[in-house]
């Protein structure tokens, strides 16, 4: 929890989240037959975040499709993905709908990637006030940095990364994550890497050189052969994933008074849950406002 009168920016990657919602949860619909498990996940994983960290400022940050300068610089960029289950799908519209309902800033933008977006808010506004970037993608660990953290929902420790745990799981410090994956490569974004370099053999190169740049200038140094005539030969391949795993700014901003959390209209989030079938949820909302009602 932050200490009275403390702020904190929380940005979501929201497609991120209800995916991982979508699989953790089956065979959930509504009254009316539509899935559902999707929409219960989000709510329940959102509500378990925002209890952990109270943030004063919130953004779910949506995919508004792939990047036209990275398709541009590899046609073969994350067209490993299947496309989004038709039930998933179908749930997006009511989670935003539920997003708009309890008063939280969500963010779409055609063409505009959420990680590149995310990076633009969170860059922005680190100086301001403490941001935590709620992913598992490895690429935020790029942005790191006294006032930037990452809660990683793969770390059952909940605790918000620093420094300290990027180095931990890479080798590298949050400056060398950039490197890193380009020598590395991304599968799950289909960019190859340097063929024979894994996550040591790459945290390895970077201890020793600093960066790709004095990889490249003392490539002689480098003992192995193999290793040496493989980093040789992908130079151009190494240039070109930097410009892929490079987040990219200047993405559309948005003033940081935007993301305050806004009172929720509890007589929307009731049709809500009631259209949906979550009568815990309902009762939950309707015990908080008679409490509220209470007190006034």
């Amino acid at each position: 929890m932050l200490p009275p009168g403390s702020q904190r920016l929380l940005l979501v990657d929201g497609h991120a989240y209800a995916y991982r919602a979508f699989h953790a949860i089956r065979h959930l619909s509504s009254p009316s037959g539509a899935p559902t498990n999707a929409i219960y996940g989000f709510i329940k994983m959102l509500g378990k975040m925002r209890a952990q960290l109270n943030p004063t400022h919130l953004g779910i940050v949506w995919d508004g499709g792939l990047c036209s300068e990275r398709m541009a610089e590899h046609p073969e960029y994350k067209s490993n993905r299947p496309a989004m289950p038709g039930d998933l799908e179908v749930q997006i519209p009511a989670i935003t709908s539920y997003l708009e309902a309890s008063g939280i800033s969500s963010l779409c933008r055609v063409g505009v990637e959420a990680d590149d977006w995310i990076a633009d808010l969170a860059m922005a506004f680190a100086s301001q006030l403490p941001v935590v970037i709620a992913s598992s993608d490895k690429d935020f660990m790029q942005l790191v940095t006294t006032n930037i953290g990452l809660l990683n929902p793969n770390d059952k420790s909940e605790r918000i990364w620093t420094a300290e745990e990027v180095k931990a799981k890479t080798g590298v410090e949050p400056s060398q994550i950039v490197d890193w994956l380009c020598l590395l490569g991304d599968s799950v974004d289909n960019i190859p890497g340097v063929p024979g370099v894994g996550p040591k053999t790459a945290a390895e190169l970077l201890q020793r050189f600093g960066s790709v740049e004095g990889i490249y200038s003392r490539l002689g140094e480098v003992k192995s052969e193999r290793l040496r005539a493989s980093l040789e030969t992908s130079a151009d391949l190494v240039q070109r994933n930097k410009r892929l795993v490079l987040l990219k700014r200047n993405q559309e901003s948005a003033p940081l008074d935007d993301f305050s959390v806004r009172a929720a209209q509890g007589d929307r989030l009731c049709e809500l849950y009631a259209q949906w079938g979550f009568k815990t949820l309902l009762a939950q909302l309707n015990e908080t406002s008679n409490s509220q009602g209470a007190l006034l």
